[in-house]
């Protein structure tokens, strides 16, 4: 399976750390059995919120002010614009490359 969402990540990232990718996934763990879980829906207000407050500001501890980790998470929207099956794995790796943060998820 990680192998899946290496090959997805690396249509965003020159280079994709597969360890990462591994902790990533392992981190997710049941969450992603669910199709609907697995995926990230940039049109949902309530689903980015989620993503900046438990991705972004619980799981990678970062302070920055909202507006600022707002932006972000619509950058990687953005970056992604053109699948309409926004992997989670994919955005979550994206946003943590974006904050220097890919190291949390390597042993």
């Amino acid at each position: 399976m990680s192998k899946e969402y290496v090959d997805d990540i690396a249509r965003y990232a020159s280079k994709v750390d597969e360890a990462a990718v591994a902790g990533i996934v392992k981190h997710l763990g049941i969450a992603l059995r669910s199709k609907d879980a697995a995926l990230v829906s940039c049109s949902s207000k309530d689903e980015l919120a989620r993503v900046r407050d438990s991705w972004l500001k619980k799981k990678l501890d970062l302070g920055d002010d909202d507006k600022r980790l707002d932006a972000a998470i619509k950058d990687v929207c953005e970056a992604m614009k053109a699948d309409k099956r926004k992997q989670r794995v994919t955005f979550y790796y994206l946003l943590a490359e974006k904050f220097g943060k890919l190291g949390l998820f390597t042993p």
